[in-house]
């Protein structure tokens, strides 16, 4: 079981447009106590154009401690790490805490409200508008105001999210493979504190316009979660979120309290794992309905039948086979049953090796 390990923070490298935001926030992040408010974005409609959209924002501070931030439904149809958070915000007794936890169950409340992972104001996919655009579109202005406003204050930030309605998952924590050692070792730390099954290690695998691509960049702790998919509410990854974010609290000295990362299966804590190569993906190389052929979790093997895909509109059309490019544990497998070419179904992952060592 992993131990509460005390925490400095790695200087902040500013990266945003240094113009004001024009998101209006009502927190003072240096007020002692708990704050409920909501964040105010400027956004013109038909019925008003003047009009704001409000985002709930909970900032509860109390003597000296870390800063965490905790980040849900930056795609809209993502619901467990919403879940967590909200309960969270509405349970924890500030004067419990040593620290400071700033809270933004839904960030994309228009995605979250609408139920879609892209924003219905302005069709953008906010995790990847980062570090974001004061005089940009909807979802770039609201990336910014996070990049350039709360950044700044975070020394660990865990932005939860799931598969949504593109696929299903094992639960999971997952980080970026960052070069620096130290910093490399206490995201691990903080994975196996947090308690979900599995881990996940990313090479190469992110377009650097996304909120952990901005939280790396100011050297801070960077953990995500995939807690659920297929357009559902888990169960399980409720249980787990409640529990992760919780954990993360007692790891960080903010919280007193034993960890608890025993798993369902029996398990004493979490498996690393890794999605390395690009040949831990499959794609659909034609539209069509996808017949996967393994439940997430499954082992799998190169080469073997990830699924199949099928023609219905077409008369006397044989599917067509799709393989595996590697073997290992399969983390995400499609869920939607219609795809388009090109879609990811299936994710493989592998047990984690530090190529340093």
């Amino acid at each position: 079981m992993p131990k509460t390990q005390s925490l400095q923070t790695p200087p902040a490298t500013p990266v945003a447009d240094p113009s004001p935001s024009r998101v209006r926030c009502d927190v003072d992040f240096d007020r002692p106590g708990r704050q409920a408010a909501y964040l105010k974005a400027p956004q013109s409609r038909n019925t008003s154009g003047w009009g704001v959209v409000e985002i709930p924002i909970y900032v509860f501070k109390n003597g000296k401690g870390p800063t965490l931030l905790l980040t849900g439904g930056v795609h809209g149809d993502e619901y467990e790490g919403q879940i967590a958070i909200s309960r969270l915000a509405q349970t924890l007794d500030v004067k419990k805490l040593k620290g400071r936890l700033i809270l933004i169950p839904a960030v994309n409340i228009p995605a979250a409200l609408n139920a879609t992972r892209l924003s219905p104001i302005d069709g953008r996919d906010m995790n990847r508008c980062f570090p974001g655009d004061p005089k940009g579109t909807f979802s770039q202005m609201l990336a910014h105001f996070i990049d350039s406003k709360v950044l700044p204050h975070v020394d660990v930030s865990v932005d939860m999210h799931t598969a949504g309605h593109s696929a299903d998952c094992v639960p999971s924590t997952n980080m970026h493979y960052v070069a620096d050692a130290a910093l490399r070792r206490r995201t691990m730390d903080a994975a196996a504190a947090f308690g979900a099954p599995y881990n996940v290690v990313f090479w190469g695998v992110d377009e650097g316009a996304t909120l952990t691509s901005s939280v790396e960049r100011r050297g801070i702790l960077s953990l995500g979660t995939e807690i659920g998919g297929w357009g559902r509410v888990s169960v399980e990854g409720v249980r787990i979120g409640e529990r992760g974010v919780r954990n993360m609290l007692k790891h960080l000295g903010m919280v007193g309290g034993k960890l608890d990362t025993v798993q369902r299966s029996g398990a004493k804590g979490t498996r690393h794992m890794m999605v390395q190569g690009a040949d831990c993906y499959s794609f659909a190389p034609a539209g069509g309905i996808f017949e996967p052929r393994h439940l997430a979790g499954d082992t799998v093997k190169a080469g073997q039948t990830a699924g199949f895909l099928h023609f219905i509109e077409d008369l006397d059309h044989a599917p067509v086979e799709v393989l595996y490019g590697a073997s290992g544990v399969l983390w995400m497998a499609s869920g939607p049953g219609r795809v388009q070419r090109g879609d990811c179904v299936a994710v493989v992952m592998q047990d984690y090796v530090d190529p340093e060592h």
